[in-house]
């Protein structure tokens, strides 16, 4: 008789499962406004969109527990190579450390996902210089308070090239504007290098590029000076302050504005209202040997000394009485250590700084110039006119390293 072998013991082999169903993918924000409402940190929570630029995003946020508001960029990473990737941790590293400075708009944390790095920065509450310029009126015709902001940009600029930081976008939108117009923050760091010495031609904005920046005519030229650049810029921005206008559309020998002012500068007394005082200091700034051009302790000096910038400033207070002391040299409040989501804000209203970061593009300073005549038919200067997904947090105990691998500023604040 055949034999049969005996029976497993039940439970001796395990049941044959059935194949499990792939793993769902992981979701990706594709919109802006895909990441409404998400929680980052168990405590940001993005609550609406302050602009969308060429690399990403740039959010309102609030801490849930302190309801204090902060701005967030949403930087891409999907899509972007090595070299992208590097300019993007190379602006966090260089706004981190200038961010010390108190007229610079502090970087609070950083965070990271899967598809993005986030950047939680000081939120403002008065939008940009550019606005406040153009659609506020706060500082045209207001000596003083130029006089006070425009030490303050000097000084922040200052410190960055002491900090071996060039900004090479220098313009109003990228300046933020604080306590009720009195105190003024350098921002966007997108296009900032530390090449004393750079080859990138044609960087930032074109009202705001120096001649040495424009494409150069000649083979020879492979290089020019970053920190006269900004210097150069600084000049536009002080225009831009005193009367609401660029002094023309490009520091080129195309341009026919700029070769009538390189023919004299006192050009520009029959476009502008611009004080003899003033044509003087522009003179210094708009040198086009940059060897020559003033430099930033030498114009804070000349700055400081000036009795006026344009030919009938206005004075904000009785001039029968003494003028405040402290409205122009009243120290600007220097914080302390950041203590992250427990800090006071103030909602801020739209900042074009917000709305573009990283990206070399026509400013829109261009309102500077709007209806703005060609040279050759300029014959007064009645001719222009005035007008929730999984985020971890990196805090690596040594410096940042931009030339390797993936790393985050370090020791911004104690993690909670």
């Amino acid at each position: 008789m055949l034999m049969l072998p005996p029976s497993p013991v039940f439970g001796m082999y395990p049941p044959i499962l059935p194949t499990p169903p792939p793993t769902p993918p992981i979701s990706r924000c594709y919109a802006p406004e895909d990441r409404l409402g998400l929680l980052l940190a168990n405590r940001l929570e993005l609550t609406s969109i302050l602009g969308v630029g060429a690399y990403g995003v740039v959010y309102t946020a609030v801490d849930i527990h302190t309801n204090v508001l902060y701005a967030v960029k949403a930087l891409n990473k999907s899509g972007l190579d090595a070299r992208q990737l590097k300019f993007q941790q190379r602006e966090i590293k260089l706004h981190h450390l200038a961010s010390q400075h108190p007229n610079v708009v502090s970087l609070v944390r950083i965070m990271d996902s899967v598809d993005c790095t986030y950047v939680v920065i000081e939120f403002c509450p008065e939008g940009d210089l550019f606005s406040s310029i153009t659609e506020k009126g706060n500082f045209v015709g207001n000596d003083p308070l130029v006089k006070r902001v425009f030490l303050q940009i000097l000084d922040a600029v200052h410190f960055c090239h002491s900090m071996g930081i060039y900004h090479r976008d220098l313009k109003p939108e990228n300046i933020l504007v604080t306590d009720q117009g009195l105190t003024v923050k350098l921002a966007d760091f997108g296009l900032a290098t530390t090449d004393y010495l750079t080859s990138d031609f044609g960087c930032g904005s074109t009202f705001y590029m120096s001649p040495e920046c424009q494409q150069p005519s000649s083979r020879s030229v492979t290089c020019y000076e970053s920190a006269p650049n900004d210097v150069w810029s600084l000049g536009v921005i002080l225009v831009n302050l005193t009367t609401g206008r660029n002094p023309w559309k490009r520091a080129s020998i195309e341009d026919s504005t700029f070769r009538a002012y390189l023919k004299d500068p006192y050009f520009l007394k029959s476009i502008l209202p611009l004080s003899d005082e003033m044509i003087c200091i522009l003179s210094r700034i708009f040198e086009c040997d940059p060897a020559k051009r003033i430099t930033i302790p030498e114009l804070r000096q000349v700055i400081m000394d000036c009795p006026r910038f344009t030919m009938n400033p206005v004075i904000p207070w009785s001039t029968s009485g003494p003028m405040p002391v402290d409205y122009l040299n009243s120290p600007v409040p220097v914080p302390g250590p950041v203590d992250a989501f427990n800090t006071q804000s103030s909602v801020s209203s739209g900042s074009s700084q917000y709305s573009d970061f990283s990206s070399s593009v026509v400013s829109s300073a261009s309102s500077f110039t709007e209806g703005y005549p060609d040279m050759d038919s300029v014959s007064s200067m009645s001719s222009v006119g005035f007008e929730a997904e999984d985020c971890k947090e990196f805090y690596p105990s040594e410096p940042i390293q931009v030339s390797e691998g993936h790393v985050i500023p370090y020791n911004l604040i104690p993690v909670y």
